[in-house]
């Protein structure tokens, strides 16, 4: 669960890194609200890696749609198509 804390609490770094790595996410409030996140490096890993995982799963599901719908070429014949076009 998320920790709330004031931005003063920051003053102390060594204890605000300790309550960042302890609780894995902290949200650090100014005047009463959310202003900004501070998330362990091991959160923010997991973070980074569910993201390329769905960034690669939608690229899947779009070359799939275009492989039902007939919108590919075969890799033999691009390569001699890009071949041909810059004269290698």
């Amino acid at each position: 669960m998320t920790v709330c804390v004031p931005v003063r609490d920051m003053k102390n770094t060594a204890s605000f890194a300790e309550l960042v790595e302890k609780e894995r996410d902290v949200t650090v409030t100014k005047n009463g609200y959310n202003s900004f996140h501070c998330l362990s490096n091991e959160e923010y890993s997991q973070l980074q890696e569910e993201a390329a995982k769905a960034k690669l799963l939608s690229k899947l599901m779009l070359a799939e749609s275009e492989i039902a719908a007939g919108k590919y070429e075969d890799f033999d014949e691009f390569v001699l198509s890009v071949k041909a076009e810059h004269g290698l």
